[in-house]
């Protein structure tokens, strides 16, 4: 799952849009109830479906019956942290093993519960490895403990034959090594990470001896997020290998980083751009001056949506046990959805992680 997927699953849809969503279990004997649980929310679904008046008899058994083919092309043997099945009329429907534990809830909305993939997308450490050397350059696409080789966009990257004339020759009035050649295949290397991280944006951990790092600082000039560097030659390391350095430096990096958003939001309220507590926070992002909104992983909570289309907050409920007309299954999943329909930031923290600020807090574009 990328950006463009997770923004196109954002979008509103007809109703009901259902999202169906799961704890899963990677072992025995905790697996074994993960198909029994799965009917039981299927059961919910098609339960909730036909009770609703607002949806006609056929569109619920045609709904139901996309849900019910998609669900049993789930294969549970090898799951993650979390499932999470949607559906939506039409025959549109998508499902995603996620890693990242999710509350057991069913929800119909005119929109999908995504909250728990962009928790996923942006609390699971992401990022690009950009692997330096005199004869390739590599990209690496970093996802938590896994990574992976690009090879698309001009990765990997080998110089061309007239850039190899001056490498390795020795000039005859310094006895240093040329490094016109090298600094152009770094720079080429930025360029083509520059584009890929226009469509997703990510830190970059940077490998290479001390001479091409000197030349990425160069070329680069800030313009991509550097989380860190690798020293030494890696430009024949595995995976497995290339991971495992990756880790330290991105487990540095997130540390700063959770530490920076208390600092943020500390920052904007000494400048009155701060807001904290859901009745605050939630008509600021729904009039898009929502720059930056940091919320707790385990907040939900259930609303009514008024017949002037305004939402208000219930007290805190589990999810998904508040039924009835208007009731919306989570507020806190709506106001995602429009701080990122906005273009503002989302952070996700853990549970605690906000005890000053009531839970979720937003700093303002204005």
């Amino acid at each position: 799952m990328d950006a463009a997927t997770l923004s196109q699953l954002r979008k509103p849809r007809s109703y009901p849009a259902v999202s169906v969503l799961m704890p899963t279990h990677r072992t025995t004997p905790d697996n074994k109830q993960d198909p029994i649980r799965l009917r039981n929310l299927l059961a919910e679904v098609k339960r909730r479906l036909k009770d609703d008046p607002e949806v006609p008899n056929h569109e619920a058994d045609a709904l139901y019956a996309t849900l019910e083919e998609a669900a049993d092309g789930v294969d549970l043997t090898y799951a993650a942290e979390g499932l999470v099945l949607f559906a939506a009329p039409g025959g549109e429907v998508h499902t995603f093993k996620i890693d990242q534990t999710v509350d057991e809830r069913v929800v119909l909305d005119t929109t999908f519960a995504t909250r728990d993939l962009v928790a996923a997308y942006t609390r699971r450490t992401r990022y690009w490895m950009l692997v330096l050397s005199d004869r390739v350059n590599r990209l690496w696409d970093g996802r938590g403990d896994g990574i992976t080789e690009i090879r698309r966009d001009g990765f990997p990257m080998f110089p061309e034959p007239n850039d190899e004339e001056g490498v390795g020759k020795a000039s005859p009035r310094s006895g240093r090594y040329q490094d016109g050649p090298y600094k152009l295949f770094t720079r080429q290397a930025i360029e083509a990470l520059e584009k890929i991280n226009a469509r997703d944006r990510r830190p970059v951990v940077v490998a290479g001896v001390t001479k091409h790092q000197a030349f990425f600082d160069e070329e680069a000039n800030g313009r991509l997020t550097v989380a860190g560097r690798v020293d030494g030659g890696y430009d024949d390391a595995t995976g497995p290998v290339l991971a495992e350095l990756a880790r330290p430096v991105m487990h540095a990096y997130e540390d700063l980083r959770e530490v920076a958003v208390l600092t943020e939001l500390e920052a904007a309220r000494g400048i009155s751009r701060y807001a904290a507590g859901l009745k605050h926070v939630l008509p600021l992002v729904q009039e898009g001056r929502g720059e930056h909104l940091v919320v707790e992983r385990g907040y939900y909570v259930p609303g009514i949506r008024e017949s002037d289309g305004t939402i208000d907050p219930l007290d805190d409920t589990s999810p998904g046990k508040v039924e009835g007309e208007g009731v919306i299954d989570d507020v806190v999943d709506n106001l995602i959805e429009a701080q990122l329909n906005y273009g503002g930031e989302v952070t996700f923290v853990s549970d605690g992680f906000l005890v000053d600020h009531d839970r979720i807090a937003l700093v303002t574009r204005f």
